[in-house]
């Protein structure tokens, strides 16, 4: 592709854009639930990680890559593809994404070797950002008074959707083992692809936005990319809450990619049942935190960030206890993901008021410090704790919060306090 002029095709007069008047709760309910159903392909993986082992005879230490690929080409499609919900039809990304993800679901789910499973979640996880084009089309089209509203809802639902799959996942391997788990969820894709073909209109840009696109073809798909990482250069606020996202999703990495093989062993020996279930303890940590959206809303921004990196740190001490005490890590998941759910909305709050026109590229650069975090606290646990077991573990996400905390005492006072209520 050497220029988005393709991308970029003048939309009739006729068809109206969609404003904020026209995004009905039940229409940001629909988008939140695809945008949970779409990420949670990326972690089902993560209860299942000694099923899939004993599958295609992975060590111990090698199985966590199953968690890096996937979410290292999360971050390549936060690069390559989210970008482009600046200049694309939302409909057409969205829905292609999705139906890709159909394919790419049954694929792993039929792996006949580890190969294709690899393959399999590489293809997920690239496209599994589409989760992200939805909180940017949210952004765009809601109005500025309730923006934070709506991007809260729709981001409440990628983080009960990343917690939720644990749960889900866990559940149907101890029924049908854990190949249901992918056809399930190409299912459950399908059906959302279908519900939203039905729903999202067929021109769904904002004016402002139709017109920054209808100026701009010749603007290349190399320009459009490497503006993302300009953004992150140029944007101090984007630049600092992004380093702290790579660090607490480095973190929450650490705590869920080795825990399954930790639980499953003795003494707890717990069933992927019981493991996916602690995904409803940290829904619960992940649900309490909605009132800092209305905290961060109101001005509360840096309150709300002091908050959920405390929380985070301090999380560790039951959560090291866990392989003793099934209630201690339940315990320390919900303090732990409400600080991580708290922080997230703090950072949203504030990265979404750096550039109006551009806030798909604001997001993949956001998310792609994320993604990053992930996938090396997903291959850095699974070494840890192979050498040193659950307590070297809990350390190193100690150790990690503590980072995060200090940069965050640092860095501070070059922030805003809060995001602007209305901005545009």
């Amino acid at each position: 592709m050497s220029s988005c002029t393709a991308c970029a095709e003048p939309i009739p007069d006729s068809a109206l854009a969609l404003d904020a008047s026209s995004l009905p709760l039940r229409f940001v309910l629909l988008l939140a639930i695809a945008a949970a159903c779409a990420v949670a392909n990326v972690y089902y993986a993560q209860p299942l990680l000694d099923a899939m082992a004993s599958t295609f005879d992975i060590d111990a230490a090698a199985i966590g890559l199953v968690g890096t690929v996937t979410l290292g080409c999360y971050g390549l499609g936060l690069v390559l593809l989210v970008p482009l919900g600046d200049v694309w039809q939302p409909r057409r990304l969205i829905l292609g994404q999705l139906l890709f993800a159909v394919l790419a679901l049954v694929a792993i789910g039929a792996a006949p070797n580890a190969d294709v499973l690899f393959a399999g979640m590489a293809a997920i996880g690239f496209v599994s950002v589409v989760a992200q084009v939805i909180v940017a089309f949210a952004a765009n089209h809601a109005a500025p008074a309730q923006r934070g509203r709506v991007v809260g809802t729709v981001t409440s639902g990628i983080v009960l959707g990343i917690l939720l799959a644990r749960t889900l996942s866990g559940a149907l391997a101890d029924l049908a083992g854990w190949r249901a788990v992918y056809f399930v969820s190409a299912a459950l894709i399908l059906a959302i692809a279908v519900a939203l073909a039905k729903t999202l209109p067929k021109s769904a840009m904002r004016p402002a936005q139709r017109e920054a696109v209808s100026t701009s073809t010749s603007t290349s798909y190399r320009h459009l990319l490497s503006s993302t990482f300009m953004l992150l250069a140029s944007e101090r606020v984007l630049r600092l809450r992004a380093c702290l996202a790579f660090l607490q999703f480095a973190a929450t990495m650490v705590l869920w990619t080795p825990m399954a093989l930790a639980l499953a062993a003795p003494p707890l020996a717990l069933s992927h049942t019981a493991i996916g279930a602690l995904g409803l303890a940290g829904a619960a940590g992940a649900l309490g935190a909605a009132r800092a959206g209305h905290l961060a809303d109101r001005g509360r921004a840096q309150w709300v960030s002091g908050a959920g990196l405390a929380g985070m740190l301090f999380s560790w001490l039951p959560t090291a206890w866990g392989v003793h005490s099934v209630w201690a890590l339940a315990v320390g998941v919900v303090v732990f993901d409400f600080g991580l759910q708290a922080l997230h909305v703090a950072n949203q709050s504030l990265i979404y008021h750096v550039r109006s026109g551009a806030r798909s590229r604001v997001t993949a650069a956001y998310m792609l410090m994320y993604a990053l975090g992930c996938a090396g606290g997903s291959i850095a646990s699974t070494a840890v704790f192979a050498r040193g077991g659950w307590g070297a573990v809990c350390l190193l996400g100690a150790g990690i919060n503590l980072c995060a905390l200090a940069f965050w005492l640092v860095v501070r006072r070059h922030e805003p306090a809060d995001a602007p209520r209305a901005a545009s």
